[in-house]
């Protein structure tokens, strides 16, 4: 049975108050921007050939928001990885950042034994845990962020911070003013559109919901800059609303699975397509979205939801697309009637490999 997206039911629900975790996010990216600043780095601006992110789960999302940003802002490659183990080409000429928002992560720490041993110049990023006693035992470079949060729920420390780190080495030119205008962007768009106190017909992320409640949402947006918002939205769904969603990204999409939008059509009422979109976005992509959309629309009857970045910069509207989806996945799991923050599966999960 549906709930309603009523206080009551957000109390009845939400029981570890994720919702004012979501109402503080444009707070916390400024707070991470003031820890970036304060955080002291033993090397300079390097000549590194390369920079590798090591992280999984929210942390990496974090690493895939610097690398989206950074497409054609940097001319040193960035790469996000989500393994225990570091590939050939990480070496004495390699940046590697390894983010572990719990510090325990068991890939992360396997990563971080690895990239001594390639002798890669590293950076540490974690609240504490063993990847903080190992970085600070080996006189490694280590940032620290606050402690209490789900980890998910710490995406403005996962990201801004290595963001950051970045422009203050050189990599990429400074973005604090970029940051600053997030922080504004996020503010207008929780008070105006996002707010649960904001009616349905009014409230972006509530109308999506709604739209998606017992539907499997399909996820697509541009490759370019936007392809960490469609997977932070499918991984949202999942933690947050424990709902199955898809991702794919244009125009990639356009050279195979548009024509897989044909079979099996019995399962096309329970659909519905999500559209994540941007002004500035490549015309060509643009265009193919605009077809597509038409196509799914008028030849199989798909509901599709089309959801538009704010800001004037690129950052801003990165930003504004992951927060519209955020609380999308909360009012979905109120809907529901589940409480967002628990993941007991992969808590679970955690405690049986622990056994070995």
């Amino acid at each position: 049975m549906k709930q309603g997206l009523t206080r009551e039911n957000f109390k009845k629900f939400d029981k570890s108050n994720m919702l004012d975790l979501l109402l503080d996010f444009p707070q916390q990216c400024s707070a991470a921007l003031d820890i970036a600043k304060k955080a002291k780095i033993s090397f300079e601006k390097k000549d590194f050939k390369k920079i590798v992110f090591v992280g999984v789960g929210a942390s990496a999302i974090g690493a895939d928001l610097a690398r989206s940003y950074s497409y054609f802002k940097s001319n040193i490659p960035l790469l996000v990885l989500r393994e225990y183990d570091l590939p050939e080409l990480v070496d004495s000429s390699t940046l590697v950042i390894i983010s572990s928002y719990s510090g325990n992560t068991e890939e992360a720490l396997q990563a971080y034994e690895q990239a001594k041993k390639k002798n890669a110049a590293l950076i540490a990023i974690s609240s504490g845990g063993a990847l903080k006693e190992r970085a600070l035992g080996d006189k490694i470079n280590f940032v620290e962020t606050p402690k209490g949060f789900p980890p998910r729920c710490a995406l403005g420390y996962a990201s801004i911070i290595p963001l950051y780190l970045l422009s203050a080495l050189g990599v990429i030119k400074d973005i604090s003013l970029e940051i600053n205008q997030v922080v504004r962007v996020l503010e207008e768009l929780k008070k105006n559109n996002l707010s649960p106190e904001i009616a349905t017909s009014d409230n972006i992320a509530k109308s999506c919901a709604v739209k998606l409640w017992n539907k499997f949402a399909a996820i697509y947006t541009s490759s370019i800059h936007l392809d960490i918002c469609s997977t932070r939205l499918r991984s949202q769904l999942a933690e947050n609303s424990k709902v199955l969603s898809s991702s794919h990204l244009f125009p990639e999409m356009n050279h195979n699975e548009i024509v897989g939008w044909e079979n099996p059509a019995k399962l096309f009422k329970n659909m519905v397509v999500v559209m994540l979109r941007d002004k500035d976005m490549h015309p060509r992509v643009a265009k193919r979205m605009d077809i597509t959309r038409d196509i799914l629309k008028e030849e199989e009857g798909i509901e599709v939801v089309e959801i538009w970045s704010r800001g004037d910069n690129l950052l801003s509207r990165i930003f504004s697309l992951i927060y519209i989806g955020d609380f999308i996945s909360y009012y979905l799991a109120i809907l529901y009637g589940v409480d967002p923050t628990p993941i007991d599966r992969i808590t679970y999960l955690k405690k049986e490999l622990a056994k070995n």
